[in-house]
């Protein structure tokens, strides 16, 4: 497959803070590419090095074969960018929205139409109103069409979905597979990790690291010990008398349940009942739970973790 973006040992500063830190990664023309990570991971900083609005202090960005840096004005017009924030015109109407953007790139509504179809119907009995007046679902499909109406070969969408509603959520991950088919290259950010299983490969990013990139099933089997999920009457307690505990490699919240790892690879349910009843720590419900992607991230923030798996 074609690689159409590719970052080597790229850094980025901002005053005394390292925003990025030798980074290395490439996607693949047409793939629905992941960056998944919480906010201050560096998530934004890498989309923007992408779309050449920031330049490199270390290292180096290509897109679609040509210099972020010194080929800028070429890259922009390849490029659809959909920013964290709602940043269009909120005095403008849906459509002088939509005209406005493809006048920028010497298009029109009707010559893309078809491409953002899917979308833009949803938003077309609104054509009037002003974008400022949109619920979150529709500002976030206003800038979705906005970002594809000169049909661009690579689409960034920077935290997408943050701020919008489960359904909005759902529907804009439908439209993306919907648009993929089309033979555009999707990179998205999230810090949600429910959504890295919808994308083809994800990076998993932290302190402007990338920890590991793969397919999210893969990711998923580098978790190699046996996990425990652990509810109990009071979760505080229980959290402290894990932590505690001798054996106790790793105790992190997981809604009602705390998931449990130990040093040892396979936990002694009954020895660690016993510890937690003399620690106070009453209607303990011990069971055995499948590992996310979210357990794999959290094991990999810890570098000792990592080692233990992997001896």
């Amino acid at each position: 497959m074609k690689t159409v973006v590719k970052a080597v040992g790229v850094s980025k500063y901002f005053a005394n803070v390292n925003a990025l830190d030798n980074v290395d990664f490439e996607v693949t023309e047409g793939e629905l590419f992941g960056v998944i990570g919480p906010d201050g991971a560096g998530k934004t900083t890498l989309f923007r090095l992408i779309n050449t609005l920031l330049v490199p202090d270390e290292g180096s960005v290509t897109v679609l074969g040509l210099d972020s840096v010194y080929e800028y004005r070429k890259i922009r017009p390849l490029l659809g960018y959909m920013p964290g924030r709602f940043s269009l015109y909120q005095d403008l109407t849906v459509e002088e929205n939509l005209n406005f953007f493809a006048s920028v790139f010497g298009t029109t509504i009707e010559s893309n139409y078809e491409l953002i179809k899917p979308i833009y119907r949803q938003l077309e009995p609104f054509k009037t109103r002003l974008a400022g007046a949109l619920s979150g679902g529709m500002k976030q499909k206003l800038a979705l069409s906005c970002a594809l109406i000169h049909k661009p070969r690579i689409l960034l969408l920077d935290e997408p979905t943050t701020g919008v509603d489960a359904v909005s959520r759902k529907e804009f991950w439908e439209m993306l597979k919907v648009l993929k088919q089309e033979g555009i290259t999707i990179i998205v950010s999230t810090p949600y990790m429910d959504e890295a299983k919808l994308c083809e490969r994800v990076a998993l990013i932290q302190d402007g690291k990338i920890l590991q990139i793969d397919s999210p099933e893969s990711i998923v089997e580098g978790f190699k010990k046996p996990l425990l999920g652990i509810k109990a009457k009071s979760t505080y307690q229980l959290l402290q008398a894990l932590k505690a505990y001798p054996k106790t490699n790793s105790a992190q919240p997981f809604g009602e349940y705390v998931h449990y790892t130990e040093k040892n690879r396979t936990p002694d349910q009954d020895e660690l009942r016993d510890f937690l009843k003399k620690q106070g720590v009453y209607d303990v419900q011990v069971v055995s739970v499948k590992p996310t992607i979210e357990d794999r991230f959290m094991e990999l923030m810890d570098p000792q973790n990592e080692e233990e798996n992997n001896a």
